[in-house]
């Protein structure tokens, strides 16, 4: 870990497959929506869960990878920065954006594993 400064990590699923998108022969991201779970017990006994969800960005060599060896629905534990954006849409409304650049991934769930 480089730094504690402006770091996140999380442990998730994916909610979608990856999308890459190619700018130009060098320039590569991948975006990918990646949901987290909290548990609770209420004060009545019931069991709750929490999802939140995050928007995660991977580029160049990282791109690659998570496009060719994620899939939906699969595990992972990451390590990244939150980055802050703004845009205008089509309708020019502007709109901000929170997402976390993965540095680091470790795939948790494995197809056909042994059990």
């Amino acid at each position: 870990m480089k730094s504690l400064k402006n770091s996140v990590r999380l442990v998730g699923r994916l909610g979608n497959a990856p999308e890459l998108k190619v700018f130009n022969e060098k320039s590569k991201v991948a975006r990918f929506n990646l949901a987290t779970n909290e548990y609770f017990t209420s004060q009545n006994g019931d069991r709750s869960k929490i999802t939140q969800w995050h928007s995660m960005v991977a580029w160049g060599s990282m791109a690659d990878f998570v496009t060719k060896n994620l899939n939906k629905g699969e595990e992972v534990m990451l390590e990244g920065k939150l980055t802050y954006r703004e845009f205008t849409d089509k309708n020019q409304i502007k709109r901000f954006v929170t997402e976390i650049v993965i540095e680091n991934l470790q795939k948790l769930s494995y197809e056909n594993a042994a059990a």
